[in-house]
């Protein structure tokens, strides 16, 4: 009997020794192991990510002529609206640098744009992050803001050689300043749980007593430059209800992120154009 119990002890006494020994690692191996198997296990997801391209490109390639000629003068017309918009661009651009120089204000610091393709997804009622086919080979360091065409997307949490860690804006360890439109008082982002895969959310705090939302006017949540990580007026989401929070001085809310979140392909990360700029990513990881 006493040899059974004893027996049956074995697997918990190895795995309260192997628990132990974990614990008493120092943190620098730990670290290094733990990259050392991600960089093992990089290679296979991106081979899994060109195995699709290859895929997506077989599958163009098998569409008739008068389809990819329809698919051509689609392109063309956006094309010739991007210029346009371009253009527009261009100039109010040149009007702020003019109103800057006769104001007096120092320009933000400046961001370049890296489009990465997203190789996978980790999304759980926790934590939300991607993994994109960029890393220290693109520049990219760790802290560096993330954005799509509908706005903010994330912020760089772990580079590597040619993977970098993602973590989204919905992720509940996610913390960023902000602002509404049209009103320039600094509020405070937070991921938040979310409850379905096709419905991320946040939580803004600190807002101003004398604002309101509703369904029917909504509020529009931007970033702020105060962060020195994003620059001013990207999107985050919208606030159609506020109410008054504990101390009775501000009002929360919850905001509705967009739902492309969860099906990103391609992202842009901002990389500073300065090194001032790329100091203040490192301060702020």
């Amino acid at each position: 009997m006493l040899r059974l119990r004893t027996q049956a002890g074995k697997p918990f006494l190895i795995l309260g020794l192997l628990l132990l020994a974990w614990l008493l690692i120092p943190p620098t191996i730990k670290r290094f192991s733990r990259n050392a198997l991600y960089e093992f296990q990089a290679p296979s997801a991106i081979l899994a990510s060109k195995m699709e391209d290859l895929g997506t490109y077989w599958s163009i390639r098998s569409r008739s002529k008068r389809d990819l000629i329809e698919t051509g003068k689609e392109l063309s017309r956006l094309n010739a609206l991007y210029r346009v918009q371009a253009g527009e661009t261009v100039a109010l651009r040149d009007y702020n640098l003019r109103l800057r120089e006769l104001l007096d204000i120092p320009s933000p610091p400046g961001f370049r744009y890296e489009v990465a393709q997203v190789v996978r997804r980790d999304l759980s009622n926790w934590w939300q992050y991607l993994v994109i086919r960029k890393g220290r080979d693109a520049g990219i360091v760790p802290g560096a803001g993330v954005v799509f065409s509908g706005g903010v997307v994330g912020r760089i949490r772990e580079v590597n050689a040619y993977t970098s860690t993602v973590e989204l804006l919905s992720s509940r360890t996610f913390r960023m300043a902000a602002h509404f439109s049209g009103d320039t008082r600094p509020v405070r982002y937070e991921g938040g749980i979310i409850p379905s895969l096709r419905n991320p959310k946040g939580t803004v705090r600190d807002v101003p007593s004398d604002l309101y939302a509703s369904p029917e006017q909504p509020l529009i949540l931007v970033s702020s430059r105060l962060g020195g990580v994003f620059p001013d007026g990207l999107k985050i989401g919208e606030v159609r209800f506020l109410e008054t929070d504990a101390t009775g001085l501000f009002q929360r809310g919850i905001v509705q992120l967009d739902e492309q979140l969860l099906n990103l392909n391609e992202v842009a990360v901002l990389i500073p154009a300065e090194p001032s700029a790329r100091e203040i990513f490192n301060e702020n990881p």
